[in-house]
C-alpha cells in the first residue's frame, strides 16, 4: 500500500509540477469552449439549412457528416496538423485539434438536431402556416424549438464525449493536461502528476455533467 502512495499519490511531485499542469488545465479549458461553442452553432446551421430539401447542398453535406461520424478523432487530427500543409494550409497543434474536434461535434449536432427537427409533428407545420407564417418563421418560431427540446438530451451526453477528446491533442504536442502530466512523468519517473492530472479532469468535466443533467431536466419538465 506505502509502495501505491509513493507511486501514484506523491504529494511533493504533485505540489512541484502543479504549475506545469495548471497551464495544460487552462489551455484545455479554452479547447473544450470553443469546441463546445463552434461545434454545436455549426451543427445547428446546418440542420437548418438541410431542412430546405436542397439536394445540391444536402448531399455533399451528408456524405461530409457520414465521414466525420465514421472516422475516429484521432485520426481527423493527424491529418488537419500533417496533411493540409501539402494542400497549402498549416494549422498550429491547438488550432489543428480544436478545428477537428469541432468539425466532428458538428457533424454529430447535425444529426442529433435534424432528427429532433423530423420528430416534431407534422400538424406543428401545418399549424404554423395556417396561421400566415412562411416555411422559414415555421421553422424557426415553431419547429425548432421542439426539436431543440427533443434533442437536448443526445446532444448533451455526445458533447461530454467529444469535449473529453480534447486529450487526443496531445498526439500532436498541444500542451492540455495529459501532455504537461506526461512531460513531467518522464522528467520524475513518477506516475503522482498522472494522478494529479485524472484529478483535473475530474474538477473540469464533473461540472459538465452536472450541468448537462440540469439542462436535460430542464427541458424535459418543458416537453
Amino acid at each position: 500500500m506505502d509502495q501505491v502512495l509513493d507511486l501514484y499519490f506523491d504529494f511533493d511531485t504533485m505540489q512541484r509540477f502543479f504549475p506545469m499542469l495548471w497551464e495544460g488545465f487552462v489551455l484545455t479549458l479554452q479547447m473544450t469552449l470553443l469546441v463546445v461553442s463552434i461545434g454545436i452553432g455549426t451543427g445547428l446551421l446546418l440542420a437548418l439549412l438541410r431542412a430546405f430539401g436542397v439536394r445540391l447542398i444536402n448531399w455533399p453535406m451528408q456524405f461530409l457528416v457520414d465521414f466525420l461520424r465514421a472516422v475516429p478523432p484521432l485520426v481527423v487530427i493527424m491529418c488537419a496538423y500533417f496533411a493540409l500543409p501539402y494542400a497549402g494550409l498549416s494549422l498550429s497543434p491547438f488550432v489543428a485539434t480544436v478545428a477537428s474536434l469541432a468539425l466532428i461535434l458538428a457533424a454529430f449536432a447535425e444529426e442529433i438536431f435534424w432528427s429532433g427537427i423530423t420528430s416534431v409533428n407534422r400538424g406543428q407545420w401545418e399549424a404554423g402556416r395556417a396561421t400566415g407564417l412562411n416555411f422559414f418563421q415555421t421553422l424557426v418560431h415553431i419547429v425548432l424549438p421542439q426539436g431543440v427540446r427533443l434533442a437536448v438530451p443526445l446532444l448533451t451526453n455526445r458533447t461530454i464525449e467529444i469535449s473529453k477528446s480534447t486529450s487526443l491533442g496531445s498526439a500532436i504536442s498541444v500542451s492540455e493536461i495529459l501532455n504537461q502530466a506526461t512531460n513531467a512523468q518522464s522528467i520524475v519517473a513518477n506516475p503522482s502528476p498522472l494522478t494529479l492530472a485524472a484529478l483535473m479532469y475530474v474538477v473540469l468535466f464533473v461540472p459538465l455533467v452536472a450541468m448537462s443533467r440540469w439542462v436535460e431536466r430542464h427541458y424535459r419538465w418543458q416537453h
